[in-house]
């Protein structure tokens, strides 16, 4: 098993274009072939297998190996991305019978990447191998939000569109998301709802496989020399009459990004912009965009200047998620010296849209969940209504004729019932998908989206991904108008749940040491099913490996790892591994019934403190079972 591993490792450091990451593994392997038993497991460590596709792309700290992030690894990927690619456009050429037919010249590729280390050299890598292979190549050209590369698929109507990011992750990590649209994406789902979202099963699988393939024939080829930092081996570069121009991605698209942006204002009904706003962009790429955005629209903005710029290291944010406890300190104290009305932020990639209010009643800032915030904006355009509704009913190249579309809102299945309750109430459409917005964005009619883990969809028709960009500016539209009618944020919440009933979420986190090791807490479960949770009887169980959600039919594109427990007491938990983290995660969920939309304030009070009390007893169960 030893010469086995050094081998692989020897083949990994000629291949490897970058001279860091070889420096590293030689060395690695220079002390393991010298019995050094630390280097060995290392090593070991590094080459226990391959990176995979998880709930949004690659995602994995840098360094040497096929189990980080480096530029073999990104190389690899785009290789096997191309042959994938080319293999499918192929296919469909076959079946068209006009040469002048657009799938003849179906290859274009967008490119885009975060400030975090290494990612424009991800991005150039990319782009180099699509160009040398006569891809039409579009790169952006600096480092911008998320949402700006998926809107920017869907702009040039490209078949594959990469993103690297590795969003909220710690300053270690880098990531690769990887979106299909164009007629590769209309080939492969010809319901053209994927055109323009990221990679789902079984494409992500298929995908894996060919960049399996492909580096497995790099190592029977053995280079006998080191890559260079021109290129590697099976890097799919092609003769220099082959290789195409790379189009940059300028500032126009921003520009243009912002003009649609804004046209989701509605000025007329919802003209309120008293409403001074505290911003961070967590050192992330979100900040200028916000910013300008923001400003234009009327509103006032207070930056939080130590966080706006982009910066690789995160020095004020060692784990620069808006979720985690701390991320928002320097927010809330500029906030508070500058008597601001809210705080918003975003994570460093900008897909994701955090929310802090003041809370009269307790005299102290508060961070809103991702269930709170989704609430909030989907009860908003409940009342205003889809901010494009020409395009919920307008034709698409799918669908020729004029639907009669009704809108729909959605929500992942691990978020809260809240916004489903209220949908019924108002007699609005609702659908929830298994977790990550890959899923949302297929949804049919969606006018707006959400998951728990703050990310948000105001903009369904432009970006078919999350996105903390317009998410901030139609929170801060609803926040000025709720303001201007002597109504908090908090306020709106009890109004919410007044209406609805009251919804009380929670989590419970077990880290393991490996990915390698995420199944075994879900398999352990099946093995001995739970019949009671914190004293209520488990009335309904469902194995989301076998089960379909309900309204849903099971397939193998949307089978998970997934456990859901419904309780005799109307609680409801869910149990996961994570798709982008080693641990498993745990969504937890209480509700209380309100009488109404007449229901005083304090008994509203006194509902969120029983469903907070039986959340308590969830968590302290939940734990004791998973421990």
């Amino acid at each position: 098993m030893t010469e086995k591993l050094f081998g692989e490792v020897r083949r990994w450091i000629n291949a490897d274009p970058d001279a860091a990451t070889r420096a590293t593994l030689q060395d690695l392997l220079q002390r393991a072939e010298n019995s050094d038993a630390e280097a060995h497991q290392e090593l070991e460590r590094r080459f226990a297998g391959r990176l995979a596709f998880g709930t949004a792309g690659l995602r994995a700290e840098l360094g040497a190996g096929p189990l980080r992030m480096n530029r073999l690894v990104v190389r690899q990927t785009a290789a096997g991305m191309l042959s994938y690619a080319e293999e499918k456009l192929a296919e469909a050429r076959k079946q068209v019978d006009n040469p002048q037919d657009a799938l003849q010249t179906a290859r274009k590729i967008v490119i885009g990447f975060d400030a975090r280390h290494q990612s424009d050299e991800f991005a150039a890598d990319t782009a180099e191998i699509f160009s040398a292979a006569g891809w039409e190549v579009h790169l952006f050209d600096r480092p911008g939000p998320t949402p700006l590369l998926a809107r920017q698929v869907l702009v040039l109507d490209a078949e594959i569109g990469v993103m690297v990011t590795a969003s909220h992750n710690p300053p270690q990590d880098n990531g690769y998301k990887v979106y299909l649209g164009g007629e590769l994406s209309r080939f492969l789902e010809p319901d053209g709802l994927g055109v323009g979202a990221q990679i789902v099963p079984p494409v992500d699988r298929e995908i894996a496989a060919r960049i399996a393939e492909l580096a497995e024939s790099e190592a029977e080829n053995d280079a006998s020399q080191p890559a260079s930092a021109d290129g590697a081996a099976g890097s799919g570069q092609g003769t220099a009459a082959e290789t195409a121009p790379v189009h940059q991605v300028t500032d126009e698209a921003r520009r243009s990004y912002e003009a649609e942006a804004l046209e989701l204002l509605d000025t007329e009904a919802y003209p309120q912009r008293d409403l001074h706003v505290v911003y961070t962009a967590m050192h992330g790429v979100g900040g200028e965009m916000v910013a300008s955005l923001l400003r234009a629209a009327g509103f006032t903005l207070t930056p939080v200047a130590e966080q706006h710029k982009p910066d690789p290291d995160f020095p004020t944010a060692a784990f620069p998620n808006p979720e985690e406890p701390g991320a928002l300190d320097l927010a809330l104290k500029t906030a508070e010296s500058e008597a601001a009305d809210i705080v918003l932020a975003n994570d460093p990639d900008a897909d994701r849209l955090s929310a802090a209010v003041y809370d009269e009643r307790t005299e102290n800032w508060r961070q809103l969940s991702g269930d709170e915030i989704g609430a909030l904006l989907g009860r908003h355009l409940l009342e205003r209504g889809p901010l494009r509704p020409q395009v919920l009913n307008s034709p698409t190249p799918e669908r020729t004729e004029t639907p009669d579309a009704a809108p729909v809102l959605a929500n992942s299945i691990v978020s809260s019932r809240l916004l489903e309750r209220l949908c019924q109430v108002r007699g609005v459409g609702h659908a929830a998908t298994l977790t990550g917005f890959k899923w949302l964005a297929r949804v049919q009619n969606m006018s707006f989206g959400y998951e728990e883990a703050i990310g948000f969809n105001v903009d369904p028709a432009h970006v078919k991904d999350k996105d903390g960009l317009s998410a901030a500016l139609i929170f801060a539209e609803m926040a000025a108008s709720l303001k201007s009618r002597g109504v908090s944020l908090i306020d709106a919440l009890d109004e919410i749940a007044a209406e609805a009933g009251v919804f009380v979420t929670g989590q419970v986190t077990i880290r393991v040491s490996d990915l390698s090791e995420l199944g075994k807490v879900t398999a352990g479960l099946r093995a001995e099913a739970p019949t009671e949770i914190a004293g209520s009887p488990v009335v309904k169980s469902l194995d989301l490996t076998q089960d379909p959600l309900p309204g849903s039919e099971l397939n193998e594109a949307t089978k998970t790892d997934a456990l859901i427990y419904l309780t005799e007491a109307g609680d409801r938990v869910i149990v996961r591994p994570s798709g982008t983290e080693p641990k498993v995660k745990c969504y937890l969920e209480a509700v209380a019934e309100t009488p109404g939309v007449d229901a005083a304030a304090e008994v509203i009070t006194e509902a969120r403190a029983k469903a907070g009390q039986r959340l308590d007893a969830l968590r302290e169960a939940m734990e004791n079972m998973l421990s």
